[in-house]
This record gives structure tokens, sequence and C-alpha cells, in this order.
């Protein structure tokens, strides 16, 4: 479903009760790119990454095609940066119940100081319940980058909002795929590299393939369907050997 002709924002479902919104921009230097936020429908709503402000108007007119946006609960960022939450406070203003749900790590340096409402910091692997999913909370600092980035589980369908893991150009205009996208994520990574190389790194990508997740839901291209956990040992093996 396109929600803005103008931009080419679109909607799509990648889960059960998961929505991709997608919307595709081309950068200063010629090449596309695409800014993707996740809308989880339950009891408890909750949008993962709000895109750069500039960008509101758009997912906001995307996720009212899903549900009313005041009905939102929860705005989820990975980590404190433009595109996962640079319209976090239009976003609290349009929903009043809602609150930012973040790292401890986010909480403590950026987001309860820069929220308008106090934010909802989890703790390493806590689960908070929204309704009929159960979401689970893996601290993940500076993987991909950001002392303060975590990523989010959802246990009931399989689903691994994963933030800039597997990052791929273009606009992304296959919803979901099982194609390959660890090739076009690296390629798209070596040339400048974002990744933090840390100890912890390669512990932390194991971790995460433990969770087996089904399917993968990238912030910038395609999200993936197959064997997540397979998937991110092949990450885990690329990132070390270009570490």
């Amino acid at each position: 479903m396109i929600t803005n002709p103008q931009s080419g924002t679109n909607v799509h479902e990648i889960a059960e009760g998961i929505y991709r919104i997608n919307t595709p921009v081309s950068l200063p230097d010629g090449p596309t790119f695409s800014f993707n936020q996740y809308l989880l429908v339950d009891d408890q709503p909750l949008l993962f990454h709000t895109g750069p402000r500039r960008m509101f108007p758009l997912v906001r007119e995307a996720v009212a095609a899903i549900m009313p946006v005041e009905r939102l609960r929860h705005v989820g960022l990975s980590h404190f940066e433009a595109d996962e939450c640079g319209s976090l406070n239009e976003w609290l203003a349009v929903a009043p119940a809602a609150a930012p749900l973040c790292s401890q790590i986010a909480a403590m340096v950026s987001v309860g100081d820069i929220a308008d409402r106090a934010p909802r910091a989890l703790g390493d692997g806590e689960q908070i319940v929204l309704g009929r999913h159960t979401l689970q909370w893996f601290d993940t600092p500076h993987v991909p980058h950001g002392w303060d980035c975590g990523l989010l589980m959802d246990t009931t369908t399989g689903t691994f909002f994963c933030g800039d893991l597997f990052t791929q150009p273009g606009h992304g205009e296959q919803a979901l795929t099982e194609a390959d996208i660890l090739g076009p994520s690296e390629a798209f990574r070596q040339p400048m590299d974002y990744y933090a190389h840390t100890p912890q790194t390669l512990a932390i990508l194991a971790r995460l393939a433990e969770q087996k997740p089904r399917t993968l839901a990238c912030m910038h291209g395609s999200a993936w369907r197959g064997d997540g956990g397979a998937l991110l040992r092949h990450l885990a093996e690329a990132v070390g050997a270009s570490g």
C-alpha cells in the first residue's frame, strides 16, 4: 500500500501484526537509499524507529493508514541517532499515552533529557508484553555502533528488529525477501565501515544468532525471511574477517 505517491512512502505487513513503513530517498551524491520504521499493532502498539524529524509527516500518514496514531504506546529506538528518533517528540505530542522505549544507557545519556516524556528504560534480557506479542530487549553496546545500542526481538513471531545490521543500499522496493542481503549489506558497509570493532562484537552477534529469528526487520532496505541465526553467524564471520 502506497500512502504518499509523491514520496513513495509505502506500508507492507512482514509478519503477523508487524508493518514495515518504507520511504525511498535519493542521497546528495546520487545513490539511492531507504528509511524503514516498523509498526507493531497490538493492545499496546509500538513504533520502532521514528525516522528523521523532517520525515515525520510521511511516517505519521503511514501509521494513520493502519491505526489511529493516538493509540501508540511505545516509541522504540536502538540508539540515539536522527533516523532512529529524530521525530521522537513529535510522536509524543500526537500520542498522549506513548513513551520512549530504549536501553538504560540511552535513557541516562540522551533520551531522559531530550524527550518530552520520561522513557521506559529496558535492561538486558527484559521482556515487555504488548498483548499478543512479547518483546525481549538485548543490550548490544557498539553493535553495530553506539554505546547505548540495543535491539528488540518479538519472541511471538520470531521477528528481530535489527536496526542498522544488514543495511542495504537502494530503495528497498521488495518489502520482504528471501534473497541474499548479506552480500549487498557488506558491500555497502566496507567502504565506510560504520561498525565498532570491539572485543565483544562477535560474541554479541553470536548471542543474537542463538535467538534463531525467522524475520529480520532491517532499518534500511528489505526485510528478510529465513534462517536468521545462520545469517547472523555469517555476518559475524564477515565482520571478523574485516576487523
